[in-house]
């Protein structure tokens, strides 16, 4: 089974313009973010690869812990891209993830042990990751807590 997602793009005028994006279930402008001299005007593609690789790991380790039988009282993550730009030539270097999941209070040990062990492998796994892969490095820090 194959899935087809589409997008499209408009851009009209120069480097510091601005242009839209709509999918189906997204519309929104793009520009240059003004850390890179644009106008930061709606979203750009630093952002973009951020948001799925950031939006496939939760999405990803919420299925991993719900396959599991681990239940979970929230998950939140902070992502950040990093962006070297060395002679004028942009890589996106890295996404650093820091991930706290809230479990129930009588969780194990043995559980919290199991659930940091999937919240690597989603990491690993999740499909934009995976896509990535080879090119753009991942970092996690994890958080497992107890709450009421």
């Amino acid at each position: 089974m194959k899935h087809t997602f589409q997008m499209n793009l408009d851009w009209t005028g120069g480097r510091n313009d601005v242009g839209t994006i709509e999918a189906e279930r997204l519309k929104t402008q793009i520009s240059i973010p003004p850390e890179m001299d644009g106008p930061g005007i709606g979203t750009n593609p630093d952002e973009m690869l951020l948001g799925a690789a950031a939006t496939c790991y939760i999405i990803t380790l919420a299925a991993m812990l719900g396959r599991s039988d681990l239940s979970h009282q929230g998950i939140t993550i902070d992502a950040e891209g990093i962006v070297d730009v060395t002679n004028g030539v942009f890589t996106y270097e890295m996404i650093r993830y820091t991930t706290r999941i809230n479990v129930p209070t009588d969780a194990t040990d043995r559980a919290i042990t199991l659930v940091e062990r999937i919240a690597k492998k989603a990491k690993d796994g999740c499909m934009i990751s995976r896509a990535l892969a080879g090119n753009v490095t991942f970092e996690l820090d994890t958080t497992v807590t107890r709450v009421d």
